[in-house]
């Protein structure tokens, strides 16, 4: 009579399967508040402690932990040896262990530190030659398919399982080391890094066609992708979801600094048009109007509930994807004309721990960058000071430019970027083509430079714009030259002490 193990926390199911089990002649051995389970359910089973001789010890921390459980488990079923060693100490192998762990991170402790059942799951999927390891209710029903037609689990389906039970403790002990760290004060750069994560979504292809590319999930982490609904439009694509995010995340913060709605265009990771209105639509058209020949094809976020004015101004524009907190029906409707168009409603973002990148053999990794908008850690390094309208101005022109690429120049007025400069090797260049996208929309405004300007020249480029005061973070040696440069212009510089390059 083939041996089953059942032990699990999450009972899901476990009545019904082990009913099943025992109908197709398994013997079935449990303990504790699985084994109450089945016999509450009219199950029989065999208590642990009859096959190891010892009852559950140490407040229920040692149960299974005893060669007659691991024994049973690992013993090589091709091997005459292992075979005959069962055999002399009356041990009848265990073929299928059903076992779940302590929901660790739903209230991390001690306590829930599991010992036992991830010893169980990994010997079980050691052994995935002779013996089916189930970590997960959703796989009772292939089990007891195979079960029932075959009279066994498939050398497939086991080898599945086994890869499965690994991945979970895998998971599992990333948890644990994560909690330690955080008790130990080993902040976000520990000595060691457990990435773990589960794939949550396969994406229509990657950075370019050829690429395969799919969205992953971190262990015990819970984004607001995992609540983003997808209401019409394309399967996403790699870079549909990394726009996206850039967009939803800037949008968030801009509509937080100046307390009002606002709108993002992103394209290539950049943002190509930014704003604020005093509606969303206002703040829509804003943004499109920045720079209408790049937003064809980008991505729009929108902090707002979209009606139907904002839709049927958004709705002849090419574009990939938008985003907003949700729809009302009719702006659905326009919006759903455009077939291609991927509309997701999703709730706010938070902000992200850590940067990581992928390097030959390792990765690179650092602290998410964060933008703090703080006029009391702020200096007024020039002669003149910004009105309130170009403090205003300045501390969204700031959100902005930190979410340009490196070297990043932003121009912008009363809420609105005008011209945007990106990407460029040298800031001479990104200030050039700021200011060659404003078209003149820049006078009177103001201009953000992630990065201090290492020379006057860059300044003076700005200042031709017409803008009227420049946040950047100084440093320079050449600091001097070129706040004597902005006191010329009669603009007003501010050094923030902080730099934000972004590559």
């Amino acid at each position: 009579m083939p041996r089953a193990l059942l032990s699990v926390y999450d009972k899901t199911g476990i009545v019904p399967f082990a009913r099943s089990l025992a109908a197709l002649g398994w013997d079935l051995v449990s303990s504790g508040g699985t084994a109450a389970a089945l016999t509450a359910g009219g199950v029989p089973c065999t208590d642990v402690a009859e096959l190891t001789g010892i009852p559950a010890i140490l407040g229920h921390r040692v149960v299974t932990l005893h060669p007659a459980i691991h024994g049973a488990i690992l013993a090589d079923r091709s091997d005459p040896s292992h075979l005959a060693e069962l055999d002399a100490l009356g041990l009848e192998p265990i073929s299928l262990v059903v076992v779940n762990l302590y929901p660790f991170t739903s209230d991390p402790s001690v306590e829930l530190i599991d010992v036992g059942g991830p010893a169980m799951v990994r010997a079980a999927a050691k052994n995935h030659a002779h013996v089916a390891v189930v970590v997960d209710p959703a796989d009772f029903p292939v089990v007891l398919a195979e079960l029932t037609s075959d009279g066994a689990v498939s050398a497939t389906t086991r080898l599945r399982l086994a890869r499965k039970a690994f991945a979970v403790t895998a998971d599992y002990d990333a948890a644990v080391v994560g909690w330690l760290d955080q008790r130990a004060g080993e902040g976000t750069l520990p000595p060691t890094i457990q990435v773990s994560a589960t794939r949550a979504a396969v994406l229509r292809y990657g950075e370019n066609p050829h690429q395969a590319g799919a969205r992953y999930r971190l262990t015990g982490r819970h984004g607001w992708w995992d609540d983003a609904v997808q209401h019409g439009g394309k399967e996403l694509s790699y870079l549909n979801v990394y726009d996206t995010e850039a967009a939803w995340q800037l949008a968030h913060r801009l509509s937080t600094t100046a307390g009002a709605p606002a709108a993002v265009v992103v394209k290539h990771a950049n943002p190509c048009g930014a704003a604020v209105g005093v509606d969303l639509a206002a703040a829509y058209r804003r943004a499109h109007e920045a720079d209408p020949v790049s937003a064809f094809g980008g991505i729009v976020a929108l902090t707002e509930r979209v009606g139907r004015e904002v839709a049927e101004a958004l709705a002849p524009v090419f574009t990939e994807v938008v985003v907003a907190p949700g729809y009302d029906d009719d702006a659905l409707a326009v919006l759903a004309t455009r077939k291609n168009l991927r509309i997701l409603s999703a709730p706010a973002p938070s902000p992200a721990v850590l940067d990581v990148r992928s390097i030959d053999g390792g990765l690179l990794v650092q602290e998410a960058d964060r933008v703090p908008v703080d006029r009391s850690a702020w200096r007024v390094a020039g002669s003149v000071v910004p009105s309130d309208g170009e403090w205003r101005d300045l501390e969204l022109a700031w959100q902005v430019v930190a979410a340009v690429s490196s070297n990043a120049i932003v121009l912008l007025r009363d809420g609105q970027a005008v011209g945007i400069g990106a990407g460029q090797q040298n800031r001479l260049d990104s200030a050039r083509i700021a200011a060659t996208k404003a078209d003149g929309r820049a006078a009177g405004g103001v201009c953000a430079s992630d990065a201090f300007f290492p020379f006057r020249d860059g300044l003076d480029a700005v200042a031709a714009a017409g803008v009227r005061a420049v946040i950047e973070p100084g440093g320079s040696v050449r600091d001097d030259e070129v706040v004597a440069a902005a006191d010329e212009h009669g603009i007003a510089i501010v050094f923030t002490g902080e730099r934000h390059f972004r590559h």
